[in-house]
């Protein structure tokens, strides 16, 4: 049990790291730490399957795909806009609110621990056929849930971070004014 409460403290500081973070790649680094408990955790429980597949598919796959959109946008350091005072307080507080649920949830919860043979039933071992058959029939709708979850997330950071050609200030708009001044020749 105090192994779980040291992997729930490090994958906790991970996402306070992801949210924090001013710049994208230590939060990415954040993410993979908290991927990487949850892959220790699975260990721990004797899914060693999940684990495998936690490390290859999310520290792996998903983490270079968000590094790959983090250089491609090239990122820039922009002074922080004064924009939507009202949105950091109903941040917090709605941040602080799931905080309290989740605690209240926890602490409340009169359900036990179930033991050692319940959860080698459940997991079998993290075999992928039972993986499979559970991730496509029951979770189904989850499944691609979280699909659609981490395309939105790549979207809406595209959509975040893009800028007009006619913006003063971006490569391409300094390229048009210099044609327009006779000085280079269009590409």
């Amino acid at each position: 049990m105090i192994g779980f409460l040291i992997l729930a403290v490090a994958a906790v500081a991970g996402a306070v790291l992801v949210v924090t973070a001013r710049q994208p790649v230590h939060a990415a680094l954040g993410l993979v730490g908290t991927l990487l408990s949850v892959a220790v955790a699975y260990i721990m429980l004797d899914a060693h399957f999940l684990a495998a597949i936690q490390v290859i598919v999310y520290a792996g796959a998903i983490m270079v795909l968000f590094l790959f959109v983090i250089m491609l946008l090239n990122v820039e350091r922009q002074p922080g806009a004064v924009r939507w005072r009202w949105l950091r307080p109903v941040v917090y507080g709605v941040g602080l609110l799931g905080a309290v649920a989740v605690a209240a949830t926890a602490l409340l919860g009169t359900r036990p621990v179930p033991d050692r043979a319940t959860v080698d039933a459940v997991l079998q071992g993290g075999i992928p056929e039972r993986i499979g058959t559970v991730l496509f029939s029951e979770y189904l709708l989850a499944f691609h849930l979280v699909a659609v979850l981490l395309l939105t997330g790549v979207v809406a950071a595209v959509s975040l971070v893009q800028r007009s050609g006619d913006e003063p200030g971006t490569e391409a708009a300094a390229a048009a004014a210099q044609v327009d001044q006779g000085i280079g020749e269009p590409a």
